[in-house]
């Protein structure tokens, strides 16, 4: 029990650190992006603390094994012991694996807990999944009004080979999702057609986009800056074409960013309207 349980912790935490690789990283290509969030920051912790811990078990029950092997095989004239049964070892291998799983989870359970509190937000964004692109609404707080989709903008010459190939390659939008520094933002997740996911990991932020259902999540950036993502469910034939960007900007300059959002809306209508 105690091994398997090692072993799937383990697996866990290769499985996060594979999927921020595929994100890029600011501080190591081999480590989660630098944490630009309180949950990220917890998160993060949270992986280093337990692979530690994993690492130290490993090492234990290994050196214990091979030291077994090395200093009891026949070969050096040991002779095997003969026993059936052991109470006192039945319940060492139960009770410290059961330790050191409640030990893990007492941490992980607070930081999963505060993911989910998405209560008393500043602002509120709806992000809707469409194949294969990602569709915005801000409904609450400052920008409330907003409205736009946001496509990958990287050159098709570079998908198709034909050019050099950019830093941000495929992790480039037309239109970026922005916020301002230090609020607390809940995102409402949707998909219009299959699933999909909104994962930015800077930010700690990871959720699945189911159609039909309402998912949320929340996240307060710690500086201004720009932070990638993408779609992290398995969508269809463009599933590696719909990136998300997040630029995170000081309060004066998303003031100012969404003075110029309604002023290009309230343009837009005016013109739609003369039209008809």
């Amino acid at each position: 029990m105690g091994s398997k349980s090692v072993v799937t912790l383990a697996g866990v935490s290769a499985l996060a650190l594979y999927s921020s690789m595929a994100v890029g990283s600011l501080g190591s290509r081999y480590n989660f992006p630098e944490p630009q969030s309180i949950i990220a920051k917890e998160t993060y912790d949270m992986h280093i603390w337990l692979m530690w811990i994993c690492l130290v078990i490993f090492i234990g029950v290994f050196s214990v094994m091979f030291y077994s092997i090395l200093k009891h095989r026949k070969s050096v004239g040991h002779k095997a012991a003969n026993f059936h049964h052991s109470t006192a070892a039945e319940v060492i291998w139960t009770i410290i694996p059961c330790i050191i799983l409640v030990v893990m989870a007492w941490p992980a359970t607070k930081t999963v807990i505060a993911m989910k509190d998405t209560s008393s937000p500043d602002m509120t964004i709806k992000a809707t999944g469409y194949q294969w692109m990602w569709g915005y609404d801000y409904l609450q707080g400052e920008g409330e009004g907003i409205s736009f989709f946001s496509r990958i903008s990287t050159p098709r010459a570079q998908i198709e080979n034909k050019e050099p190939k950019g830093e941000h390659y495929l992790l480039e939008v037309d239109n970026h999702v922005v916020v301002p520094v230090g609020k607390k933002v809940r995102v409402v997740i949707t998909a219009n057609d299959v699933l999909h996911a909104w994962s930015v990991p800077a930010l700690g932020v990871k959720q699945d986009a189911i159609p039909g259902f309402i998912r949320d999540t929340w996240f307060t950036a710690d500086k201004a800056g720009i932070y990638r993502g993408m779609c992290s469910e398995l969508c269809g034939k463009d599933h590696a074409f719909m990136p998300i960007v997040v630029e995170v900007m000081e309060a004066d300059d998303y003031a100012q960013w969404v003075t110029a959002q309604l002023s290009a809306s309230a343009v837009k209508t005016s013109m739609h309207v003369e039209n008809k």
